[in-house]
């Protein structure tokens, strides 16, 4: 009789122990998906663990889980995430993967953009755009954006581009990080200026040759030229107000957002947000390689 009880209790002690091996397996992988090493694969994992947990735990629950505490999003004007998703319910209708990825050189900065699905009676499809940043080594979402469109008919092919080498200044104070900024803010203060003298074709300036667009009711559109191509048939002229530029400490890459006001060509005028993702060239001149229009609710 002793003999079994101690039989039974070894494999319960065995049990106990694959148990707690699995858990902590488990948890490691979810810990290891969040962490940030500077690379633009530890983001997208990041993401995707994200995207996992919305379906999961619920929408509301993830971004207060993910999301920094200053986190902006835009739903459809911009607000903060914790403060906007306190007042939701906790949906798990909302499912994303990112397709598009890339980390600055400093390694404490990137963004992903992929395709969103909505379920419910009626599908909704969109693109969205989110900013992260590396906080004690840890990814934090600072910023998201969507933008709605039907049911997508082209194939989008993942990129995924790693940075090319590691800066990170050993010494940036206040003073050169509000520098920083304010050469974004410049750039996009001559575009502003340029779009008022020329219209959109003073984007053919200021796009990167691999530049991306998402535009309410469009699929994603890839290259300058096709870009070019999407603002010449539609929209005749537009103005920017930025509220926000921020600079990844790495000094390659920056983001803006802010209140574009357009008008088309069929005589119509719209207010929209924006982001723009921008990287720095060769020549230290500033091109936009993720632009995002979200329509903007008038207050």
């Amino acid at each position: 009789m002793e003999q079994i009880v101690t039989v039974k209790t070894q494999k319960q002690m065995i049990m106990n122990k694959l148990f707690f091996t699995l858990f902590f397996l488990a948890f490691a992988a979810c810990a290891n998906a969040q962490r940030s090493d500077g690379s633009t694969r530890s983001l997208v994992a990041a993401e995707k663990e994200f995207a996992e947990s919305a379906v999961k735990n619920g929408i509301k629950s993830s971004f207060h889980t993910y999301s920094a505490n200053d986190a902006i999003v835009f739903r459809p004007n911009p607000v903060n995430a914790k403060t906007f998703y306190s007042n939701q319910p906790n949906d798990k209708n909302l499912s994303w993967t990112p397709d598009y990825a890339r980390v600055a050189r400093s390694g404490d900065w990137g963004f992903t953009t992929g395709a969103y699905t909505v379920n419910g009676n009626e599908k909704a499809y969109g693109q969205y755009l989110s900013v992260w940043k590396a906080v004690n080594g840890k990814w934090e979402l600072v910023l998201d954006i969507g933008a709605s469109h039907n049911k997508p008919l082209h194939p989008v092919t993942e990129l995924f581009i790693e940075p090319k080498d590691f800066y990170k200044p050993k010494f940036a104070g206040e003073k050169q990080i509000a520098a920083g900024r304010d050469i974004i803010l410049t750039t996009e203060k001559t575009l502003n200026a340029t779009l008022k003298s020329y219209g959109v074709a003073a984007f053919g300036g200021f796009l990167n040759p691999d530049a991306r667009l998402i535009f309410p009711g469009y699929e994603p559109v890839t290259g300058k030229d096709k870009v070019m191509f999407f603002y010449n048939g539609l929209i005749s002229k537009m103005s920017l107000k930025t509220a926000r530029a921020d600079k990844a400490s790495g000094g390659d890459l920056a983001y803006t957002y802010g209140v574009a006001t357009v008008e088309y060509k069929a005589d119509l005028k719209e207010n929209f947000n924006y982001v723009f993702i921008y990287e720095r060239q060769p020549d230290h001149n500033w091109n936009l390689i993720q632009q995002v229009y979200t329509s903007a609710e008038n207050k």
